[in-house]
């Protein structure tokens, strides 16, 4: 009986593992014979590209998801690093400042809504949701306030090219999204940092018996998270301008993303490399349904289904396990 059970905790285990991987990989078999122009090297890039800001934005979620927190500001805080970004590099009515600058005060506002909320969760013990879904409001509408509900064109080069053009062929917000998720995992695989982070969402007061600060890391996830959604914000902003409506219900598709690569919310549990494949899953309908032209409203649907299988099928693991 013994050797059953571990037997069947290993199967279990390896089921939670690689069942992103196998559902992606399901798919992409399902859409080549859907679609003639699914596997085509047009239409991959395209997928990787218009899915690099959710990847990135989804990795800061599995940071704060891992410390048993949720961060539904995503969306609006990239919303608002993009409007920022872009009307400080704004031509048209005055000079515009330089990219560097530009880049690093837009970084250091995004970082103070990301501390504010940080610090009312950690040491003011408010509930993450309550929190978050302020700022998310919040951000939104100071976005809105700076563009005066107007787009924003970008008028630098550097970043346009950035968003458009390719190195060897990968668009270059393909490339950093991948660096990002690499990063990640260096750092949850490799660091203490990463270690107590899931350690807090597996049982914060043992970590703090044990003489770790956990406030300053669970503050520390939400900066990370909201320092993200600049780049977030910038890559959703491929169009060529600035705009406050982007990235809306970005929060929920890159909790999805977490959720369906396996990730816990009640934290503790989740890899970026299976988040990476649960933002893909979500890109991949999407993508698809467009070369078919179906409506973008059953893809909400067969989202929807997606998500509630996948916390399902964690409930059954967890009582597996």
């Amino acid at each position: 009986m013994g050797k059953q059970s571990i037997t069947a905790k290993k199967i279990t285990a390896a089921l939670r593992d690689y069942l992103p991987a196998a559902v992606l990989l399901l798919l992409v078999i399902i859409s080549s014979f859907l679609s003639s122009n699914f596997l085509t090297a047009q239409n991959i890039f395209n997928l990787l590209r218009q899915n690099a800001g959710l990847i990135v934005i989804s990795m800061g979620m599995l940071m704060v998801i891992l410390t048993g927190g949720i961060d539904l500001s995503v969306g609006s805080i990239a919303a608002f690093s993009a409007v920022v970004f872009t009307t400080l590099l704004d031509t048209r009515t005055s000079d515009g400042m330089p990219l560097v600058p530009a880049f690093l005060l837009t970084v250091l506002l995004s970082l103070c809504f990301g501390a504010a909320v940080g610090f009312l969760i950690a040491y003011q013990k408010m509930a993450p949701f309550v929190v978050t879904l302020a700022s998310m409001t919040a951000a939104r509408g100071v976005a809105y306030m700076i563009s005066h509900a107007k787009t924003i064109p970008i008028t630098n080069e550097i970043v346009t090219t950035f968003n458009k053009d390719r190195l060897f062929g990968v668009p270059y917000s393909v490339i950093l999204a991948g660096l990002v998720v690499i990063i990640v995992s260096l750092i949850l695989r490799y660091t203490s940092y990463g270690r107590y982070v899931k350690a807090i969402g597996s049982n914060e007061n043992s970590v703090r018996l044990s003489g770790i600060r956990t406030n300053l890391y669970v503050m520390s996830v939400y900066m990370l998270s909201a320092f993200l959604c600049v780049f977030g914000g910038i890559m959703e902003s491929r169009t060529g301008v600035g705009d406050a409506r982007i990235c809306d219900g970005m929060e929920l598709d890159a909790i999805a993303a977490c959720v369906i690569g396996g990730a816990s919310l009640s934290g503790g549990r989740g890899t970026p490399v299976n988040t990476l494949m649960g933002a893909l899953i979500l890109g991949l309908i999407s993508n698809i349904m467009a070369l078919m032209k179906v409506a973008s409203y059953p893809q909400q649907v067969i989202k929807g289904i997606i998500i509630i299988v996948a916390v399902l099928l964690q409930g059954h693991n967890r009582k597996e396990g």
